[in-house]
């Protein structure tokens, strides 16, 4: 049976270059696309680890995918492969916070000038682009900079994507060249619209979460390496470490499941009348919880799939710069205004907080526990 749309109009198969499609959301992505879709994956990226399981030449939908191993930073292949595809879709990104005040100049020129050439690609060979850009680009809330007593209303902390103005720390704080980069970029994507009648979906991310996010210092990961809240504070479970809290831990953030997620982004791909020329935010209102509150689920939740007591597991307080190091800065909330995307394409998301950590845990877990085992458990020298 053919598959339709939400206006009733039959899908046609579609060819997606998935630039950064190896990673988190890439993988989902693919997932999902070969299990219930007939669209092709041109996936691009430096690495295909995370999608290894899908690229199985046995596999029914061997023929729907393909893995090309490029840096776009100095590709020629790139343009080749948006020119014969019908649609691009654009994750590849620096977005670990870690990186923003120590590799400034990597976070510029991988978020915003390394975009330049996919922009102009799709905008030369009128096709369709899909770029995800994030939450962060809002910046601090307004409330952030009301009194007290204005602190406790939402309307205050709420995103919007076609309302909210965008609000930077100073240029010292380095932690917001990310979202000054991002924002660049949307900006230009705007502008080619504009000026040039490039079709665009931009895609602003609340925190989605779940099984293969970012990765594990030291076993998939450099072991200095840092990354986002999940992995870092699954990090600390597995080894059985107290869970770093930020300046306690203060900031508030929303969480979506990363299935409800890519059910969101299928939409956009399949419905470019609804979703040409949108910026959608895709988050989870309803799962906002403080830093803070996200270890202690994540406590309570890894008890439970561990079998370690929780009184074995801790949090400690440490300061941003401790953490990040000088220049670090932050909001202190996001709440995703969703209006837009109930509208366009009807989406909602379904899981609860305590549901998709739970989940999320049970594969961290099975993934890595072992791991973390024979690593604590070879000699000190």
């Amino acid at each position: 049976m053919a598959r339709v749309n939400l206006d009733g109009n039959s899908i046609p198969m579609l060819a997606i270059c998935m630039i950064g499609g190896g990673g988190f959301i890439g993988s989902h992505l693919c997932e999902k696309l070969m299990a219930e879709t007939n669209h092709k994956a041109v996936v691009v990226d430096v690495s295909s680890e995370k999608i290894n399981h899908l690229l199985d030449r046995s596999l029914p939908w061997a023929h729907r995918i393909e893995f090309h191993q490029m840096n776009i930073k100095s590709d020629s292949r790139l343009e080749t492969l948006v020119q014969t595809t019908d649609l691009t879709i654009n994750l590849a990104a620096i977005y670990t916070p870690a990186d923003y005040n120590t590799r400034p100049l990597d976070t510029i020129f991988g978020n915003f000038i390394d975009a330049i050439p996919v922009i102009k690609y799709c905008t030369e060979n009128n096709k369709r682009l899909i770029h995800f850009s994030t939450c962060e680009v809002y910046g601090k809330t307004i409330g952030s900079f009301l009194p007290e007593e204005y602190r406790q209303d939402p309307k205050y902390f709420m995103l919007k994507e076609d309302v909210t103005p965008c609000i930077f720390g100073p240029v010292e704080k380095q932690r917001w060249s990310y979202a000054c980069a991002k924002q660049m970029t949307d900006r230009l994507i705007y502008a080619e619209h504009a000026e040039n009648g490039l079709k665009f979906t931009i895609v602003r991310p609340y925190n989605w979460i779940g099984p293969r996010m970012d990765f594990i210092p030291g076993v998939d990961g450099p072991s200095d390496g840092v990354p986002r809240v999940l992995a870092c504070f699954s990090n600390s479970l597995l080894r059985g470490e107290p869970l770093k809290l930020v300046d306690g831990g203060r900031s508030q953030r929303t969480f979506l499941y990363i299935k409800d997620a890519i059910d969101a982004v299928a939409l956009m791909i399949d419905n470019p009348e609804r979703a040409n020329g949108y910026i959608f935010n895709v988050g989870n209102p309803d799962n906002e919880v403080s830093v803070k509150e996200l270890a202690e689920l994540m406590i309570k939740a890894y008890a439970k799939v561990s079998g370690a007591p929780a009184s074995s597991l801790s949090t400690v307080d440490v300061s941003a710069e401790d953490f990040y190091g000088k220049g670090y800065d932050d909001s202190d909330r996001r709440i995703p205004d969703m209006t837009i995307i109930t509208k366009q394409l009807a989406w909602k998301p379904k899981t609860l907080l305590e549901e998709l950590l739970d989940v999320t845990l049970q594969y961290q877990h099975k993934t890595y526990s072992r791991a973390i085992e024979r690593e604590l458990s070879k000699p000190s020298n």
